[in-house]
């Protein structure tokens, strides 16, 4: 066969995503995109001083319509100056400031919100009458502001102030009908944190648990007791039962893992982080078996729960761990090597069929952090996406799913060093290769837990006024590829993939 013939058959095949781009064959394998597409929906505006329109160095996790078309967040600064709560529309546009905080309503909203009906609901980590923070609502729309709960003064010396409800709530809420629970990261009778619950309305408040006061180790100088100090992240609720995670504390005063019933009976320390070692390269990473420090809250599947901690593991950057709600058969998933995996895993995982998901927020070769995805099973540890800071943020924290994306927020960096909202989509990559006399269409049947089976394979003779329909040949699986034999002889044609 001439060279040009050569390429007049590799032209009757041109292999196109769901956008109808066409690439043209010149005899060479064609090179499928990336299965993932990374977009920037939004960089955080510059600061003249401290206010701007949108907010800056946004966190927490986005909350999602039901149809998966807005999102909404909170920002830690900007806005009035004290953070803000924004909408944004799944592709980017839109962008609206729904509210700006004033330091006497709670300022720094750290844990995102919660969406339930057109109401909104999270927390401040300071501000109001007490500089201690409080739990807010308001519509969808941005009306309706209100302050459900502010928390009381503390007393005494600091770190271990105490008052009666908490004080700083770091993590987000979540709701059960008409109660929320969250997690304050100070104050209580202990001084080191506690779980409140309240209703929807703001009434109702109570604290569930407040963590003890501890000892105070005379080597490491750090606090063992029972439970944990300092809960920074946010619950996870099955039956009466809450399970959390808290900073430090527990027998070793490197953190714990517990459980506390919805009416404060019941505490208990699942798991207590075992003390760690300076790692001997890695220094002044310090070195464990199971991981220090777990930041973020957790998730639950079934009867297992799965978490982060930001430090210890086997390169002292910290750990995907899981283990049973019983306390039993702990196991360490993965231990982050920040060159490639990224570390300081502090947002809380998500979880797809048989697939975590989560984020790093340092590291990963370009020093802005990672999305990354495994198995339940602690298998196939695979890194989505590298932050580059300058273009894409930097410190990626907690992420959303919407049906075949992932959403999230960048703390730091974008394009006015502010911070970004991102989307990391998963859409199939179709190939192309020549095998005799056949052209053979191959896409594959899932990538990173995100299930194509949804796909159809259509063509069209033409791309000026196209009309796609459906391969003739159905697709069969052939090494976890879907795979299309087509004979080359046929007519040109183009070819995509459509989600169905």
């Amino acid at each position: 066969m001439s060279k040009d013939a050569n390429i007049k058959v590799n032209r009757r095949r041109m292999a196109l995503g769901l956008a109808a781009l066409t690439t043209v064959l010149a005899g060479i394998p064609f090179t499928p995109v990336r299965a993932q597409t990374f977009s920037v929906l939004h960089s955080f505006t510059p600061r003249p001083e401290v206010t701007n329109y949108d907010g800056s160095y946004p966190v927490g996790r986005l909350a999602a319509n039901a149809s998966g078309t807005v999102l909404y967040g909170t920002a830690n600064t900007g806005g009035s100056a004290f953070g803000t709560v924004f909408v944004v529309n799944a592709d980017g546009s839109g962008l609206t400031n729904l509210h700006s905080f004033i330091y006497t309503n709670g300022t720094q909203p750290l844990g995102g919100v919660i969406l339930s009906g057109n109401r909104l609901y999270g927390t401040a980590w300071v501000g109001g009458p007490s500089g201690n923070g409080g739990v807010f609502a308001l519509n969808t729309d941005g009306t309706g502001y209100t302050v459900l709960h502010r928390f009381s003064a503390t007393v005494g010396p600091e770190p271990f102030a105490t008052n009666s409800d908490g004080a700083r709530s770091r993590a987000g809420l979540i709701l059960s009908g008409d109660r929320l629970y969250g997690t304050t990261e100070y104050g209580g009778s202990g001084g080191n944190g506690t779980v409140f619950a309240l209703n929807t309305d703001g009434t109702g408040f109570t604290t569930v648990h407040s963590f003890p006061a501890g000892a105070e180790e005379s080597i490491f100088g750090n606090y063992t007791n029972i439970g944990g100090i300092r809960p920074n992240g946010g619950l996870v609720l099955s039956g009466n039962a809450l399970y959390g995670t808290a900073i430090g504390g527990g027998r070793f005063a490197r953190g714990t893992v517990f459980k506390v019933n919805t009416d404060g009976s019941g505490l208990t320390t699942l798991h207590s982080f075992t003390r760690a070692d300076y790692h001997p390269v890695l220094n002044p990473f310090s070195a464990n078996s199971d991981g220090v420090n777990p930041v973020a809250g957790l998730v639950l599947s079934d009867n297992t729960l799965y978490g982060t901690t930001e430090a210890g593991g086997a390169f002292g950057q910290g750990v995907v761990f899981a283990l049973n709600t019983n306390g039993g058969d702990f196991t360490t998933l993965h231990d982050f090597y920040h060159a490639t995996d990224g570390y300081y895993a502090n947002g809380t995982l998500i979880l797809s069929g048989n697939t975590l998901y989560g984020a790093a927020i340092g590291s990963g070769g370009f020093g802005g952090g990672t999305v990354f995805a495994l198995n339940t099973d602690g298998s196939g540890f695979t890194v989505l996406h590298r932050f580059i800071n300058d273009t894409d943020g930097g410190g990626p924290d907690t992420l959303t799913l919407v049906g075949n994306s992932l959403y999230g927020v960048a703390r730091y960096y974008g394009n006015f060093d502010n911070g970004t909202v991102f989307r990391l989509s998963f859409t199939p990559q179709l190939s192309i290769t020549r095998s005799a006399a056949n052209v053979i269409l191959t896409w594959p049947t899932n990538v990173a837990g995100f299930d194509y089976t949804g796909f159809i394979l259509q063509s069209t003779t033409n791309l000026a006024s196209p009309v796609w329909s459906a391969n003739s040949l159905m697709p069969t699986v052939v090494n976890g590829q879907n795979t299309v034999t087509n004979p080359a002889s046929e007519p040109q044609r183009f070819f995509r993939l459509k989600a169905q």
